[in-house]
């Protein structure tokens, strides 16, 4: 296996270079970024996305700010609105600032050498994240073959190149104790379908990919389920992929452990509980059509026999802390435990 096949972004000709993640996996398809407001479209409309690959695509933005002549009071703002729920979005331009701060002498080499540095770190924390959950892992299920479930895709794919959850998952298929991953589709954009099923087959990591209406029905064959976390309260409620929180009410049922991975980047101390977390609400087309085809009765014309019908698309649901049994960081583990999130050492 080789778990470093993915790179999903790199900084190449002074662009950035993703990965356009809208076309897998029928196509991989790489494109360049080479101003500002491309970077922010990239963002909104998923060319890129997971929360620590979305920071570190604006932390390379603004870099790109800097060519185009652009504020950079007013490239922050724009890409910090691009993506509201991601809170590593807010902690890589918080680290970019910081270096505009220091109003170095070369500001945009100040600023590159920065975003590199966050691209790299995020490679490194998440490989550290993956050791120690399996470490974990492992010990709990006492070096026997697992059956995992996961929910949208916190892959390569979704971070700098290696992973959150996927991360883990691919640290326990080194040790050679995955015996299969169970992938849920993850509507509306099926990230788990597209993204998480093709990653996996591609690292030859056994994988079935199943919809997300059978999560109830299969758990009694599951040993844990695994996913990443777009923002985390101080308590450990815990935001991800809408679906997230139903899995985890699940898996609690069937007193399946439900685990989070997620940098350290990915924790907002600053609210108290998953209550204050905004959620994303995405376009209604995501939820009324399917490889661009409606699948439901048009809203967009009331007639005699049908009357406008109505979407919601909340792009995010929260965990209660409580339903996760333990957060993997690339510091340690994060036991959930009376709705607080408690730091204990390995």
């Amino acid at each position: 296996m080789n778990t470093n096949s993915l790179s999903p972004i790199s900084w190449q000709n002074n662009s950035i270079r993703v990965i356009d993640q809208r076309l897998l996996p029928y196509s991989f398809t790489e494109i360049e970024i080479r101003t500002l407001a491309e970077a922010v479209e990239a963002i909104k409309n998923m060319t890129v996305r997971g929360a620590p690959l979305i920071g570190i695509t604006a932390a390379y933005a603004m870099v790109l700010a800097c060519d185009t002549r652009n504020n950079l009071a007013e490239a922050d703002s724009l890409l910090r609105a691009s993506r509201p729920t991601a809170v590593n979005l807010m902690w890589a331009l918080d680290q970019i600032q910081e270096v505009i701060n220091k109003n170095p002498e070369n500001l945009r080499e100040a600023i590159l050498e920065k975003a590199k540095w966050i691209h790299a770190d995020d490679i490194d924390r998440c490989k550290r994240m993956g050791d120690i959950g399996a470490k974990y892992i492992r010990e709990k299920f006492h070096n026997k073959k697992l059956r995992i479930m996961t929910h949208c895709n916190a892959g390569a794919l979704a971070t700098g190149g290696y992973g959150t959850a996927l991360g883990v998952i691919r640290s326990l298929h080194r040790d050679g104790l995955v015996e299969m991953v169970y992938a849920n589709e993850t509507r509306p954009r099926q990230q788990g379908a597209r993204l998480t099923a093709w990653e996996l087959a591609y690292d030859h990591i056994p994988v079935t990919l199943v919809t997300d209406n059978m999560a109830a029905h299969l758990m009694s064959e599951i040993d844990l389920v695994i996913t990443g976390a777009d923002r985390i309260a101080a308590n450990g409620d815990s935001a991800n992929k809408i679906g997230t929180y139903g899995l985890g009410i699940i898996a609690n049922y069937h007193h399946v452990p439900f685990y989070i991975a997620a940098p350290l980047s990915t924790f907002d101390f600053s609210i108290s509980d998953g209550s204050k977390i905004p959620i994303e609400e995405r376009h209604n087309s995501e939820v009324s059509h399917i490889n661009d085809k409606s699948c439901t009765i048009s809203s967009d014309v009331a007639t005699d026999k049908f009357g406008v019908l109505n979407y919601r698309n909340p792009a995010f649901d929260v965990t209660p802390a409580e339903l996760i049994e333990a957060i993997f960081t690339e510091a340690g583990v994060r036991h959930c435990e009376a709705r607080s999130a408690v730091a204990i050492p390995l």
